[in-house]
């Protein structure tokens, strides 16, 4: 589930809470409507958090030529930023 799966159940217990107006003998339509928004915005928050905390790879090549030798010289780092 993403962030749109999230925002996707949320609306869908809005409609449920606030929207229906049906009345079922066996089942509150109003309270599945506020536990799929609960949900919903546990999915989204969570979502978010993993996105924000994915690490970024940085890859930096530099090519040159050294000057005491006169040789091609390639540098490569690969380095993790995290947040």
């Amino acid at each position: 589930m993403g962030i749109g799966s999230g925002i996707f159940v949320f609306v869908v217990g809005a409609i449920l809470a606030f929207a229906i107006t049906v009345q079922l003998a066996w089942i509150d339509l109003r309270i599945v409507g506020y536990i799929l928004m609960g949900a919903g915005l546990i999915v989204f928050v969570l979502s978010l958090i993993f996105t924000l905390r994915r690490r970024r790879t940085t890859t930096t090549t530099r090519t040159g030529i050294d000057p005491s030798t006169g040789a091609r010289v390639e540098e490569r780092s690969t380095g993790a930023d995290e947040l």
